[in-house]
């Protein structure tokens, strides 16, 4: 089979099978080798691994990580096309195609039929409307994961990494690094991709943490804190966190957290790293214990 990674053959397999680009998928599919020979580099794929792709689309980097892996799974939305996917995929016997929406995909039972229920590695060129919802949904239902490779769009792979004070700096950030290491691998020019997007992309690696690096005593609890700090960025912390309906917490115990903190009571979320949101979210249950009392 021709490599899909060279733009005369994608062309090809498009106009064989008079392909049209779903703008509602967010479809742009890879066409440079390098970049593809990266990516599977950056994911460490070896002929022991599992890896579950999303978004396939016409099996471009399937086809490199049936090379690499022991079994791949490819989880592709469009049913338009997986007559293409049964086509540029019929060489390999190791790769099995799911047509459906990822977010709807049980990962745990695939992980536990494919994998013995073992770590897997997660490969994606993500469309950028739903990337957030797909590496978020991948952390929080706990699945076993190694390692998530994805190639999402640069100013994404920015804010998954930086660290308080920074505009780029929100939910996503402390997210991301609760559950993993992100490090950005490569980044990767519009004339990668057809059709070309109108912005840059980046290829980021995200590591999952053995252990995440704080201890907090609820998770969710943290993450609902985090969310409302952020829904309201410009707001105090003290008021972001009172004007949160899934939150029951008043001005008086979120001033008397941060005041246990030494941090003043006009803060902003952004201004919190996650150990600090982790502690606020200790206090905050025990203030309002107390206070209930």
């Amino acid at each position: 089979m021709a490599t899909l990674g060279i733009p005369q053959n994608t062309i090809a397999v498009l106009q064989k099978y008079n392909f049209s680009f779903q703008k509602k998928f967010g479809q742009n599919f890879l066409i440079d080798t390098h970049v593809l020979e990266k990516i599977i580099s950056s994911a460490d794929v070896t002929k022991e691994d599992f890896v579950l792709e999303i978004g396939p689309g016409i099996g471009t980097m399937t086809q490199y990580l049936a090379e690499h892996a022991r079994k791949v799974v490819a989880v592709e939305i469009d049913k338009a096309l997986i007559p293409i996917l049964e086509d540029t995929l019929k060489d390999y016997d190791n790769v099995r195609v799911i047509n459906e929406d990822i977010l709807k995909v049980d990962i745990n039972k695939l992980a536990l039929e494919e994998n013995n229920g073992q770590p897997i590695k997660v490969v994606a060129n993500l469309p950028y409307y739903i990337t957030t919802p797909i590496i978020m949904g991948l952390f929080e239902s706990h699945v076993p994961i190694s390692s998530i490779t994805v190639m999402v769009q640069k100013e994404v792979a920015d804010r998954m990494q930086v660290g308080p004070g920074t505009k780029d700096y929100g939910a996503l950030s402390l997210a991301v690094q609760y559950y993993a290491k992100p490090e950005i691998v490569a980044n990767v020019p519009p004339n990668c991709f057809m059709p070309r997007p109108n912005v840059g992309s980046a290829v980021i690696r995200l590591t999952r943490h053995e252990k995440p690096p704080v201890l907090v005593k609820d998770e969710k609890l943290m993450f609902r804190l985090i969310r409302a700090s952020f829904n309201q960025r410009r707001k105090t912390l003290t008021n972001g966190l009172n004007n949160a309906s899934d939150l029951s917490f008043s001005k008086e115990e979120v001033a008397q957290a941060l005041e246990k903190m030494e941090l003043s009571p006009t803060i902003r979320g952004e201004a919190l790293t996650l150990e600090q949101f982790a502690k606020l979210s200790d206090l905050l249950v025990t203030v309002h214990a107390e206070c209930v009392q």
